[in-house]
């Protein structure tokens, strides 16, 4: 028998999210699989929705090169564009469409020697300061694009840097912006990410970019959340989960784990789960963080370690050897586990390593 730690993942539920984001917003949607899918599987997760998908977005050429490898065809943003001009014929050739953020990929688009246009998709820094063109400098690009023959089409985009917070003026400021800037050109337009689509209404535009909501976490920030999509709509992706090896009863007042930093208040029926941090559980996860033993919720005490980790079975009699460890999926939601440790649900999802991974879709 192998090591029971495993990260379950649902297609099925990956593509009910896909087709809600997509409703929600209106218009098309690209779906957002860089860093291989949030640690879902890029591929997989791509196969399973490339028949209604309007297409993809990765971070970088190799995430697409390994689509393309892969037999995707659809449509695939690069979300960082090229780092160097020598990239220019290899999207080319992969047929890539390519965010351009920064004047020296302006110029070097221009320069390029093409025997097709390009898929231009024109960022603006709309108020994040982390990459795009300034608004003053943007409507200058955006007309020696559209006239050059090696541009085919521009989507002009801006990205977000408050929309997971309700209670923030600051996405009604970076839209304003970027309407002003953007006054009588007629192009397609994208603001909205995941906490766009479900916060921010007035960003709903020609193309969404959904991406950790595809993955059934809700971006928006729990004390500002007026809605009840993450409970009801969305649906989690990935289910990690493990198993009970080892059982053993301490008495009051004895410690559990690295560093004696849990000393129990009563006596306690530990569990002993095999996954650690280099599965992905945080180790910085406090006693206390929820998880589901055999389908019922209990809680975490003592540190987590590299391959195992430690649960309270006190309240559980019929836990056993071999009892099912639920460490985030449909019980325990995968953003509980992130704010206990101090994180966010994105962060928990990359790192999911080692485990088996297992795909299932219940629709086919």
């Amino acid at each position: 028998m192998s090591r029971p730690a495993v990260a379950n993942i649902r297609l099925d539920a990956f593509r009910h999210n896909y087709t809600l984001a997509k409703k929600l917003h209106g218009g098309r949607a690209l779906a957002v699989i860089k860093a291989n899918a949030y640690g879902h599987g890029a591929v997989q997760c791509a196969r399973a929705i490339e028949d209604q998908a309007d297409g993809f977005a990765v971070a970088s050429i190799e995430e697409a090169l390994v689509l393309r490898e892969a037999g995707i065809a659809s449509p695939i943003l690069l979300l960082e564009g090229f780092f160097e001009d020598a990239e220019i014929p290899e999207i080319e050739d992969s047929n890539l469409w390519i965010v351009v953020h920064h004047s020296w990929q302006v110029q070097a688009i221009l320069a390029a020697r093409l025997s097709r246009p390009l898929t231009v998709w024109l960022k603006m820094d709309s108020g994040m300061h982390r990459v795009g063109l300034a608004p003053d400098e943007y409507r200058l690009a955006y007309e020696n694009l559209k006239r050059h023959p090696n541009v085919a089409q521009i989507v002009l985009m801006s990205h977000f840097a408050c929309a997971d917070e309700l209670v923030s003026m600051h996405p009604l400021q970076q839209i304003k912006t970027f309407r002003a800037a953007t006054t009588g050109i007629d192009a397609p337009v994208s603001l909205s990410n995941s906490a766009g689509i479900l916060g921010w209404p007035s960003s709903h535009a020609d193309w969404s970019r959904p991406g950790i909501m595809l993955y059934g976490a809700d971006p928006l920030l729990e004390k500002d959340k007026g809605s009840d999509v993450s409970g009801n709509l969305l649906r989690p992706v990935m289910q990690f989960a493990s198993a009970v090896i080892s059982l053993r009863t301490i008495p009051k007042g004895e410690p559990v784990g690295y560093g004696c930093a849990f000393v129990a208040e009563r006596p306690i029926r530990v569990g002993v789960v095999a996954c650690g941090y280099a599965d992905g559980y945080p180790r910085v996860a406090p006693t206390g963080t929820p998880v589901a033993v055999d389908g019922k919720l209990t809680r975490l005490i003592g540190r987590v370690s590299m391959d195992m980790l430690t649960v309270d079975l006190t309240d559980l009699p019929d836990a056993n050897l071999g009892s099912r460890v639920e460490l985030w999926g449909d019980q325990v939601q995968v953003n509980e586990v992130a704010s206990r440790a101090g994180t966010i649900a994105y962060e928990l999802l990359c790192n999911v390593k080692r485990a088996r991974f297992q795909y299932s879709d219940t629709s086919q």
